[in-house]
């Protein structure tokens, strides 16, 4: 309880709906020359980034927009995405989007500031500089880009994910509108949102984990549980998304600070490799992992079961442990994840170069249980 900690927050969240106009009042006020739009072009050809710059139109604040960000942000991206940058002299940036469109603009302030090539910034506080001045408004309830010191790029070329954990990359603005999230996919809801279910669980258990980010933690799985499904079902369930909004947020906040584990080391290497969603990625391998960690602590993962519903009061520590587990696999089949890697196309023969790619991913040393070769090649064989 009397531990030292260093705790990393943006120094603005607006969360809540309609808090997009707040933001842009905020950006006008500080008296940023040009802005650079990053989003992607689906999100563009939606109109949900116009109803961001029409309000930025209203308050005369020039900008530019890069909507070229894929799914699963890579190299070309940020450098690309760089160039309109310093082509159009932009003094600060403005993600629209998921996790991807956020993590590009990180990655675009980071180069804008510190100069190469975002290569050289995998790994842990690389960079010297902090980014170019960044508001990020998400558009989905999952990954929390918005809130963390993390950022992962895709190099193309080893087709690995990168994962750069670095405090100068943070936010200076964080907006979470469950406005903007209305009416998105069901499948992209479930994805998300069982992302921001393995933040949560991920930061629950992890060996950086401490109380602040354990109270984080549980009350995001708690807000998951009760509303993923809503939101899920009914796309224009404001009160569902509210509470998503808020769960991804809060999650955000705990791993950010005290880390995750072996989950996304594995779904980083099905990103690379296969360009796959990421929240489904988690998502199947989740309940896997986390079997493989039970033996670790199980007891965290009895308070895991209490916060998803289930009523342990009758139960041993490891009845609710498993009782956890199942928990995690029930909503994840309720929202339509799919139940393995298989449906997704995932290779066995690949198993062993991603195993040994994951073993080296900045997550893995998170994990509460450490992890083989052989354990690692197990547990994509279980998720298939």
């Amino acid at each position: 309880m009397l531990e030292k900690r260093r705790i990393y927050l943006p120094p603005l969240s607006l969360v809540g709906p309609g808090v997009v106009a707040d933001l842009v009042e905020e950006i006008k006020s500080e008296g940023y020359e040009k802005v650079l739009v990053v989003t992607d072009k689906v999100l563009n050809e939606l109109g949900i980034a116009k109803k961001v710059t029409d309000k930025m139109v209203e308050q005369n604040i020039d900008f530019v927009i890069y909507d070229d960000v894929q799914p699963n942000p890579t190299c070309k991206n940020v450098h690309d995405g760089l160039a309109v940058l310093q082509e159009n002299k932009c003094d600060f940036i403005l993600t629209i989007g998921g996790g991807s469109p956020q993590d590009c603009g990180k990655a675009i302030g980071i180069l804008a500031t510190n100069g190469g090539h975002i290569r050289d910034y995998e790994g842990i506080h690389v960079s010297k500089k902090k980014a170019t001045p960044i508001a990020a408004i998400n558009t989905t309830a999952g990954t929390a880009s918005e809130v963390t010191i993390n950022y992962v790029i895709t190099d193309e070329e080893r087709k690995v994910k990168m994962v750069m954990v670095d405090k100068n990359c943070l936010v200076s603005m964080a907006v979470n509108d469950p406005e903007l999230m209305l009416d998105k996919p069901a499948a992209l809801t479930a994805a998300t949102g069982m992302d921001a279910l393995t933040h949560a669980v991920e930061a629950y258990v992890t060996v950086g984990a401490f109380h602040w980010s354990d109270n984080l933690a549980l009350y995001a799985i708690r807000l998951i549980s009760e509303s993923l499904r809503d939101a899920v079902k009914d796309g224009k369930n404001l009160e569902a998304r509210s509470k998503m909004a808020w769960a991804q947020f809060i999650a955000g906040q705990a791993f950010s600070n005290c880390g995750l584990g072996y989950v996304h080391s594995a779904a980083h290497q099905l990103g690379g490799q296969y360009d796959l969603p990421h929240g489904v990625c988690n998502a199947v391998l989740l309940p896997h992992v986390e079997r493989f960690n039970m033996s670790a602590c199980p007891e965290k993962f009895a308070q895991i079961a209490v916060a998803m519903g289930v009523d342990t009061a009758s139960m041993t520590t490891e009845e609710a442990a498993e009782a956890a587990l199942e928990a995690i696999a029930k909503l994840s089949t309720d929202v339509g994840i799919p139940a393995g890697l298989k449906e997704l196309g995932v290779k066995e023969e690949d198993f062993e170069m991603m195993a040994k790619n994951a073993l080296a991913d900045v997550c893995t040393g998170g994990n509460p249980k450490a992890v083989s070769m052989e354990d690692a090649v197990q547990i994509y064989k279980n998720a298939m």
